[in-house]
Parts: structure tokens; C-alpha cells; sequence
């Protein structure tokens, strides 16, 4: 049947995992995801439920993604904290008076998943959050405590804590009901076009997301553009980002942690996106977005093809030859 996968004999999640794969690939979606779906009510060893997870998150099943997105934490490539050993518990969605948020992956990972803060202080649950040095003057904008981590960090007492890309999956967030952006203070922009063509350079798929430098300086000659990089800014951290972004018309960013807050700060932002290493927030198709509502997606047709993504820029940007 159409959307119905038959799996003779008992199969362990690494193969379904590999039977899912497959079928997503030759364009069996529905039967794709009802794979991943069985591994996510399984369980399984945490690789699998992370590939399974983010599968279904990228197809828009998030009521059944973000379960299977639970066992990402031991193996994000970069910027977790990991599980702690705490005096206080993590949380499991049950009422507390406080809870401290940890910091998980990287800074626009983290600056997306803030949106679902107000939704805890709505609780009248008191948050904390741990956070690092370049994002402790943004997030002061929540209405948190916020405590920057230092060489040596003291953890304040909370009831509960929790994994801070946790949070949808404990609030039991669909596609259709996620919270709009952080609110991160913005205004009326002048005539300026922000640029950022390149991300962090030991990203796993920085190969894929960031432009060659010449179509970086090809994006640099747009009139009235000017770069968002914190070399050519000077900026300091976030917060200095977001008074400049605040000035601005419009930012154009490749899938780097300023796309995320130009986005979240309302400005119209193009992101330009690869057809490799592409993330799951992005979903498979189309132009927009549910996670920024400002936000306009570029996509690679081929992979590592970025002149046909410049050319979707062309007609809303300006000439750019």
C-alpha cells in the first residue's frame, strides 16, 4: 500500500535507518518516513535516532522528530555540553518554578531554538541560561538571567534543566504550531544590503555553505552592500551584530549564524543555501520558511553550483556582473 513499508522478519534500527534512506532517495517519500517513524517509536542506539530524527524534521514531521532528535547529544560535532551531573534534574516538561537552560551546538542553532523562551516565561517559569561570551548581551534582550560561561562557571540552582534544542520537543512543538523568533530589538532599516558569505571555518559542511571568495566579493559589489563579518565590522560579539544589522534594509547570508539573527530581528534575509551538507530546519523544497517568516531560501539546483543561487539573487538584489 501507498505509504506502507512490509519489513519481512525483526530488523534493527541501524537497517531500517538504510531501508529508509534508500527509499527516500529513489523519491518514496511517505514510505521514508514511515521507516524512520518506526525506528523513532523503537528507540535504538543515538546515531540512528539522530539520522532518523533529523529525516523527519527535514520533511516536516515534527511531531514524531523531535523524539528521534533526542538522540543527537552525544554526537553533535561541536559545541555541546553534553548531559551534566547535576544536583537538580533535567526536565521533563513537568510545572517547575525555575529552569536553567544549557547551551548545545552552534551560536545560530542557538539563537533559533531562544525562540521558544517565552513560551516557558508564559509558565511563569524563571529561566536561566548558560550561555557563551558572544551571546550573553543578546540574550540579555529575553528577559533571562543570563550567565556567561568562564573558565570556571558557577551553576545556579534551579529545579530542573534542560538541553536548550530540548525545548521544542518538551513543549511538544509541531511545524505548525512553532513560536515566531526570539524577540531581539530591531528598527526601520536605511538603504544598505548586509552581506555574509562565509561561516565558521571548521563547520562540518563549511565547504558546502560558504561561497568561493570571488562570488563573496561578486556579492561585496552590490551597491550599498557591506560586510557583516566581525574583521570588517569590528564587531565584538552579538549584540554589536545586531545594532549594525539593525541599521540595515536587508541581509543576504549563506546558512551561518547571521542569517538566524538577521531573520529572528525581522529583516528581510536571503539565505543562500547548498544542495550538500544541507540542514534540516531548511526542509527538502521551497522558498520559505516556518522557522523565520522574513526569510527568503535560495537553493543550490546542483551541488556546488552557487552561480545558479547568485542568479536567484540577481532579480532582488541588482545586477551582479
Amino acid at each position: 500500500m501507498e505509504g506502507r513499508v512490509l519489513i519481512e522478519g525483526a530488523a534493527d534500527a541501524p537497517t531500517l535507518l538504510k531501508i529508509g534512506l534508500a527509499l527516500e532517495g529513489s523519491g518514496r517519500i511517505e514510505q521514508a518516513l514511515s521507516v524512520y517513524r518506526t525506528i523513532a517509536d523503537q528507540g535504538g542506539d543515538p546515531d540512528t535516532l539522530y539520522s532518523a530524527g533529523t529525516r523527519l524534521l527535514s520533511n516536516g514531521d515534527y511531531a514524531n522528530g523531535w523524539r528521534a532528535y533526542e538522540g543527537r547529544a552525544p554526537h553533535i560535532d561541536q559545541g555541546i555540553i553534553g548531559r551534566p551531573r547535576l544536583s537538580f534534574p533535567e526536565w521533563n516538561g513537568e510545572p517547575v518554578r525555575s529552569l536553567l537552560i544549557l547551551p548545545e551546538q552552534g551560536l545560530g542553532d542557538q539563537i533559533m531554538f531562544a525562540r521558544f523562551i517565552p513560551a516557558l516565561q508564559a509558565q511563569d517559569i524563571t529561566v536561566t541560561m548558560l550561555c557563551r561570551s558572544p551571546l550573553a548581551r543578546l540574550f540579555g534582550h529575553l528577559g533571562v538571567e543570563v550567565v556567561p560561561i568562564q573558565e570556571v562557571t558557577e551553576i545556579p540552582r534551579c529545579d530542573a534543566w534542560t538541553l536548550l534544542p530540548s525545548l521544542p520537543y518538551r513543549l511538544g512543538a509541531t511545524l505548525e504550531t512553532l513560536p515566531p523568533p526570539a524577540p531581539l530589538p530591531s528598527a526601520p532599516g536605511g538603504q544598505r544590503v548586509g552581506i555574509a558569505w562565509r561561516g565558521r571555518p571548521d563547520h562540518k559542511h563549511d565547504a558546502h555553505r560558504s561561497l568561493p571568495p570571488e562570488l563573496g566579493d561578486e556579492l561585496l559589489s552590490l551597491p550599498k552592500a557591506v560586510s557583516l563579518h566581525p574583521e570588517d565590522t569590528g564587531a565584538k560579539d552579538f549584540e554589536d551584530t545586531r545594532q549594525i544589522i539593525a541599521g540595515l534594509e536587508r541581509v543576504i547570508s549563506v546558512d551561518t549564524s547571521v542569517a538566524h539573527l538577521a531573520a529572528s530581528m525581522g529583516k528581510p534575509t536571503t539565505i543562500l543555501l547548498p544542495a550538500k551538507g544541507l540542514d534540516w530546519r531548511w526542509g527538502r523544497t521551497g522558498e520559505t520558511t516556518p522557522w523565520y517568516p522574513t526569510a527568503r531560501l535560495c537553493r543550490q539546483e546542483r551541488a556546488g553550483d552557487w552561480r545558479s543561487v547568485l542568479d536567484q539573487v540577481q532579480p532582488h538584489e541588482g545586477a551582479m556582473r
